[in-house]
């Protein structure tokens, strides 16, 4: 499936290493929040890239004091009808100020990719056959939005606001 990132399919240079497994010695490895927190200190040494894959059901804020050493945090979408991703997105991006790729995985649907982007996603492994087709299409389909996000644009509200004050400084 191609990985999505700012829009364009990119090479995926990640390798998830299943809990109990040998770690490669070189390249960009992804372990589970178990593993990681088991084994932080020896991770962190390595002076490699490492990613940390967080479950649906994993607190992201065990993550906070290791955010500035980690370059991915992967978030999983088990079924579509589960979006507890979005919450742990936001998380991550608006309360612990994280500043490093979240990419989403799992069932990644179309009509969620705005969301993802709006919540603090910046790479999706998507199984779409036009995959960066569906990215701009999904990436622009709305031009204003009610709701404040992780990605920082202004919402209506603040527009019109905005328009207030420069007409009362004329």
């Amino acid at each position: 499936m191609p990985l999505l990132k700012d829009g364009k399919i990119v090479d995926d240079v990640w390798a998830f290493v299943e809990d109990g497994h040998e770690l490669s010695p070189g390249g960009c490895i992804i372990v589970s929040l178990g593993r990681f927190l088991s084994e932080h200190d020896q991770l962190l040494a390595r002076n490699r890239s490492i990613g940390v894959r967080l479950a649906v059901s994993d607190n992201p804020e065990l993550l906070a004091p290791f955010l500035d050493q980690l370059h991915l945090v992967e978030l999983q979408f088990p079924k579509y009808t589960d979006g507890r991703a979005f919450s742990q997105s936001q998380l991550l991006r608006r309360r612990f100020g994280y500043k490093g790729e979240i990419r989403a995985t799992g069932q990644v649907l179309r009509d969620q990719l705005r969301l993802m982007i709006r919540s603090g996603f910046d790479a999706m492994v998507i199984d779409e056959a036009d995959a960066e087709a569906v990215f701009d299409f999904s990436a622009h389909e709305f031009s204003e939005f009610y709701q404040a996000a992780s990605d920082a644009t202004d919402t209506i509200f603040m527009k019109r606001q905005k328009k207030r004050e420069e007409k009362a400084a004329e």
